[in-house]
């Protein structure tokens, strides 16, 4: 569709489009599939779901704001959550924060509500408060023309122009009836659904950050996972390049099946790194519970406990957490300290902030 001179706007079509089942196509999704049933039954055997959960959420939090350019480290994000000072950005940080948030959301929000425009725009109000690009109409679909392109270029120079306003009311209203659709696999229906949500673009920032907390809450909304336990952000972030030309080869010329299989390839392999990852932090956790209870550390497993939670604790909120006396935790944490689990993360003698390194690598 011609926007200006020159310029012409990409109008998606309706979903589904004619996919071709080759046999090729069917094994990466078969293999898809059997990864994820694996995570999902991992899921319902952890002895402290949530806790794992905690961290994969926010780990996906650190990767997905890093795509769109935010550097914050999930070590940054821990340690600040933890009253720490970092020197990372406060913008930077509220940024991934704002995307816990969101997600939290969303999940919360899944038990009263499909997934729907009108969740997409809570999510985008989540996401966007108090931030960098905020003001640009938190939590509203765009009522003008954006595009993507060089950093402040005219729209004659962007790669990418999205549906102007009046198109992509419509397109947003057929994406959403294609959502609750189930004539499809989920992971096709939700591989389909990711890309077209990116072709049009409804929200003037942070449409790829809503795009890909699209993808968890619909994994939990079909129950194909108990909890978000896979994130793809991940795998987009390191094959960056790949993803972004994945889409735009679906825009350009209909190139549904390389986009099937980039997709269905990074689930399979996300699912992977979530098993192994799940399966090293159970087992650094039940040696440290084994080390502190040899060590007639009476508080040792509540501490284990603690540092399963987060990390990075001070002696005072950890005193505090558990109900004990301030002198009762500092010789527990030194203890952990001579046991090798934790060790300082700040030179201040006040306050100081002490970290279980080897959980923090293990979650990494």
């Amino acid at each position: 569709m011609r926007i200006a001179e020159g310029v012409h706007a990409f109008v998606p079509a309706t979903l589904p489009p004619a996919i071709e089942w080759t046999p090729r196509l069917l094994r990466r999704l078969s293999a898809a599939d059997h990864t994820l049933g694996k995570l999902a039954a991992e899921g319902t055997r952890l002895p402290n779901p949530h806790l794992l959960i905690r961290h994969f959420v926010r780990r996906e939090a650190v990767l997905s704001s890093r795509i769109e350019g935010t550097e914050a480290t999930l070590g940054e994000l821990l340690a600040a959550e933890a009253g720490a000072a970092v020197e990372r950005s406060a913008d930077d940080l509220r940024e991934v924060g704002n995307y816990v948030a969101a997600l939290e959301h969303g999940l919360a929000r899944l038990r009263e509500l499909p997934l729907s425009l009108r969740l997409m725009r809570e999510l985008h109000a989540k996401l966007m408060a108090g931030v960098r690009g905020g003001r640009a109409a938190a939590g509203e679909f765009r009522r003008t023309q954006n595009w993507i392109g060089p950093p402040g270029a005219p729209v004659r120079r962007a790669t990418f122009v999205p549906p102007p306003p009046n198109e992509s009311s419509a397109a947003l209203d057929a994406w959403e009836r294609f959502l609750h659709e189930r004539s499809l696999p989920p992971l096709v229906q939700i591989a389909l659904a990711h890309y077209h949500f990116e072709a049009i673009h409804p929200f003037l920032d942070g449409n790829g950050r809503v795009g890909r907390l699209l993808i968890t809450l619909f994994l939990v909304e079909r129950e194909l996972l108990p909890a978000p336990l896979l994130y793809l952000s991940a795998w987009f972030e390191e094959t960056r390049d790949a993803y972004y030309r994945h889409l735009r080869a679906v825009s350009e010329r209909s190139a549904w099946e390389p986009w099937l299989h980039y997709f269905l390839e990074g689930v399979a392999k996300q699912g992977e790194d979530a098993l192994a990852r799940a399966a090293r932090v159970q087992r650094l956790l039940d040696s440290w519970r084994r080390k502190s209870a040899e060590a007639g550390l009476r508080i040792g497993p509540a501490l284990v406990d603690l540092l399963a939670e987060n990390p990075y604790w001070t002696i005072g909120a950890a005193a505090e957490r558990l109900g004990v006396a301030y002198t009762t935790a500092q010789r527990a944490i030194q203890k952990l300290e001579v046991l090798g689990i934790v060790a300082p993360a700040s030179a201040a003698r006040r306050d100081r902030v002490f970290c279980a390194r080897a959980l923090l690598k293990a979650l990494g």
